[in-house]
């Protein structure tokens, strides 16, 4: 019998998603009210199945991964670029096509973004780390400077894509100008074991000063590190193509026997929970709280004097609404 629930905190949503899903609410509600067709949103607005789910169920949001399945686009026309942000090319597209743009990326996304242009423009190669260069985190970083960029494998990284470069071997035209830039939702311990291979095979290496790694992934990451060496399983909330739930799975997994990803609270094998008495919970930043809660519910039901603990602080970060930007004329 489950006896005691080491709940994280922080989890779930993140600033960046929180901002991100309002937009699409917003702006889908306001064209419907206007008598428009439903608003459409460049890839899913955040790497969250019932996220997505909700928006096309509730509010009539058309998820596409190709401006090409707007047919027939004209002034009027409205999309959404989700919070992992889009290649430059994808922008001169939607000019092109005149819609208005709603720009959810992430503000720290836009971050490496600017730094790809910054260093491109002065001459550097830029190494980026990431965990797949099919992420679209990575297509878009990468689409600032595709001549000048490589994408570099993470240490740990298990995906195997095998158009990531190795950070053992990776060469640059020119050992004295290279940079590095880091997808934003990596494994902290990851990244840093990663940087410190290319410093020593580049000793000019540039590191911006301003960290690429975002807070929430972090703070997430922090904290099940401090409770995955008390429990005897631990579950992260998410879906398998987030990529910052994948990592709290794998930090999770190196310091608890057992660890598993589950979606909602009905992927829950009744195996796992064979002589579990403690468990800790977790969940992706794009990853709805009433999905933990359920599984919260659930314990609770097998056990009425279930013991939730949940310490630590809720971030108090909030980033500005985005407007829509009609093309030019």
């Amino acid at each position: 019998m489950i006896e005691k629930v080491y709940l994280a905190k922080p989890r779930g949503f993140c600033a960046g998603v929180v901002m991100a899903i309002q937009a699409v609410e917003k702006n889908a509600r306001a064209l419907r009210e206007k008598g428009q067709e439903a608003l459409t949103v460049f890839h899913a607005i955040v790497h969250n199945d019932e996220v997505v789910s909700r928006l096309e169920r509730e509010e009539s949001v058309h998820f596409v991964e190709d401006l090409a399945e707007m047919n027939g686009a004209s002034s009027h026309d409205t999309v959404v670029f989700s919070a992992h942000g889009v290649s430059p090319q994808v922008r001169e597209e939607a000019r092109g096509r005149g819609l208005t743009v709603i720009d959810a990326t992430c503000p720290l996304v836009t971050k490496v973004h600017t730094e790809a242009r910054r260093y491109a423009d002065r001459g550097h190669h830029i190494l980026l780390i990431g965990d797949s260069t099919r992420h679209q985190e990575v297509i878009g970083t990468y689409g600032e400077a595709p001549e000048c960029t490589t994408v570099v494998s993470v240490v740990g990284n298990r995906k195997h894509d095998p158009e990531l470069a190795d950070p053992f071997t990776v060469e640059v035209p020119d050992p004295e100008k290279v940079v590095v830039l880091t997808q934003t939702t990596l494994s902290v311990d990851d990244v840093e074991k990663t940087i410190e291979i290319l410093r020593r095979r580049f000793p000019l290496l540039v590191i911006p000063r301003a960290d690429d790694l975002c807070y929430a992934t972090k703070n997430r990451q922090d904290e099940v590190k401090r409770i995955a060496p008390r429990v005897d399983l631990f579950l992260i909330v998410t879906s398998d193509y987030s990529s910052n739930g994948m990592r709290l799975l794998e930090v999770a997994s190196s310091l608890c026997k057992k660890a598993h990803r589950v979606d909602r609270v009905g992927d829950i094998d009744p195996l796992w929970l064979e002589g579990v008495r403690t468990v800790g919970i977790s969940s992706a930043a794009s990853t709805p709280d009433d999905l933990v809660q359920g599984i919260i519910e659930e314990f609770r039901r097998g056990n009425p004097r279930l013991e939730v603990i949940e310490e630590g602080e809720w971030e108090n970060i909030k980033f500005r609404e985005p407007k829509p930007v009609p093309a030019r004329p």
